[in-house]
């Protein structure tokens, strides 16, 4: 059994950051772009050698501006990427160079070590070490073969149980005692990477989120031995999950004395199983059950760029957002409003339906009553807070001037799209700002106004679709509409045969709409 690490991942809450750092600054290669086999909706990326082989892998789950983490007990510390110990002054004259920031160089265990800290805060230790084996390294720009990172070198455990923690890798998953160090055993594997089992009781909890690792993958050559180790651990009574066909391995996940969560991964079958060699990473690939959904799915996961691309120059403004830009864009683009409990990828496939050329911008509600997002607070289930609405109206309009100024937005050319809240928020925001929507699609809308307001919406088209079997609010988007057209706007209304919920005859109906401007 050849022991060692197979992979780590861990979560990012800035993608685009996130590839800038390991695949421009530290000059891994892209080998895997993915939907999540637990979560399509939800990008992963894989970093590594030149042929993605196992041990040479971090892998990061994109939490598009998600909540950060905190680095504690029962979680991974640091993780270490093995460079040829020569390199280390080179990789010092980097950091300086692209100000990223450093400690040391140090020593630690006889070999030289450089503290990176990447742009959601994990800590990376490039570490002098001549690990032999593996692929060639991947030459990036600015970085030749003989400064390139060659591998994963190890990662720290933070446990309040380290002769547990330890025993548990020494018996499950073929590493064997090296060296200790203060509150540090190290131990090592066959395949030459360590892992150092920090003593850590004491310390604060660990919290989950982004920023930080969310588990530590180990190797063996295949199922066959895969399945020897989960019936050992079974026979212990650990708390196993069950095998897991993630096409490009075979794997299965345990919690380890101490709470830190361990995979075993299997070797085979690689990365290239569904690209060449040659184009490892060029293309995002979504997982075989959700093959259906594809398209989707992938208008959903956040875009980005490789190092040496043009890309999009998020500004910071009132809103979180994202954008959806189409292989040929036609200058138009729609902004899109979630409803209770959405987020802001939630619309962009039915967008990407009703105008396949149109840039989509979608935006997340600040509201997070009951830990889910809305666009203001509640007084009840049918209550609503009517500062709240006012406040985070006038925190609308500063958002889209600015995204129309930052973006080179044409006013003219953008529609307004909310669904449920979201409606119910735009076009409050509509009243509210005379002049900031000229273009609005309201699905399923509500009234949420305690007063009428006599705003001059005259400058403004707008759809209001309602669900003929949406017993709750249909009446109320009857009279939605007939404020809207009270107030000068100029106002379409249509019935789709739904309840609540969102359908086909939606997007035939705004695509209609739209064509008709």
């Amino acid at each position: 059994m050849t022991s060692g690490i197979h992979h780590i991942t861990l979560l990012t809450r800035k993608v685009q950051a996130n590839v800038d750092f390991y695949a421009g600054f530290l000059g891994l290669r892209l080998v895997k772009r993915t939907g999540g086999y637990e979560d399509a909706e939800q990008l992963h990326l894989f970093y590594g050698d030149s042929e993605g082989s196992p041990g040479s892998l971090l892998t990061f789950f994109a939490w598009e501006d998600g909540s950060p983490g905190r680095v504690g007990l029962e979680q991974v510390g640091e993780i270490a990427l093995a460079v040829p110990p020569s390199s280390i002054g080179f990789w010092l004259t980097r950091a300086l160079h692209y100000n990223v920031r450093h400690q040391g160089p140090s020593a630690e265990f006889g070999e030289p070590v450089l503290r990176l800290t990447d742009p959601d805060g994990i800590v990376v230790k490039l570490v002098g070490a001549a690990i032999e084996g593996g692929a060639p390294p991947w030459s990036a720009h600015g970085i030749d073969e003989a400064n390139a990172v060659r591998r994963i070198r190890g990662a720290t455990l933070f446990t309040d149980v380290p002769d547990q923690t330890s025993a548990f890798l020494t018996t499950y998953f073929g590493y064997r005692h090296l060296a200790n160090a203060g509150a540090i055993e190290r131990l090592v594997s066959q395949s030459g990477d360590v892992i150092d089992v920090r003593d850590a009781t004491g310390f604060w909890p660990g919290a989950p989120g982004t920023g930080v690792a969310d588990h530590v993958a180990f190797r063996t050559p295949d199922r066959d031995q895969l399945e020897v180790v989960e019936r050992a651990l079974r026979a212990r009574n650990s708390s196993i999950v069950n095998v897991h066909d993630r096409k490009y391995y075979y794997s299965m996940y345990v919690r380890a004395p101490g709470n830190i969560l361990f995979e075993l991964a299997t070797d085979g079958p690689g990365l290239t199983v569904d690209e060449t060699l040659e184009t490892l990473g060029s293309r995002l690939m979504i997982p075989p059950e959700r093959q259906a959904n594809a398209e989707a799915i992938k208008v959903m996961l956040p875009q980005f760029s490789m190092p040496d691309e043009d890309r999009i120059r998020y500004a910071d403004l009132p809103f979180v957002h994202r954008f959806h830009t189409p292989p040929d864009p036609d200058g138009s683009t729609i902004v899109l409003l979630h409803g209770s409990a959405g987020s802001e990828a939630d619309l962009m496939p039915m967008a990407a339906r009703i105008a396949p050329r149109a840039t989509l911008v979608g935006v997340r509600g600040r509201a997070t009553e009951e830990g889910i997002a809305r666009w203001f607070r509640r007084d009840g289930p049918l209550g609503f807070d009517q500062d709240d609405i006012r406040s985070e109206a006038r925190a609308f309009e500063a958002f889209v001037e600015g995204m129309l100024e930052a973006y080179g937005i044409d006013p003219a050319r953008t529609t307004f799209l909310g669904y449920s809240n979201g409606a119910n928020f735009l076009l409050a925001a509509m009243q509210f700002h005379p002049g900031l929507v000229r273009s609005a699609i309201a699905l399923r809308p509500a009234t949420v106004l305690a007063e009428k307001t006599d705003a001059d919406l005259s400058g403004s088209r707008v759809l209001v679709v309602l669900g003929r079997d949406d017993a709750l609010f249909h009446h109320q988007g009857d009279e939605v509409f007939a404020d809207l057209t009270r107030l000068g706007a100029d106002t379409a209304l249509a019935e789709v045969p739904l309840g609540h919920e969102l359908g086909d005859a939606d997007i035939e109906v705004a695509g209609r709409w739209l064509a008709q401007d």
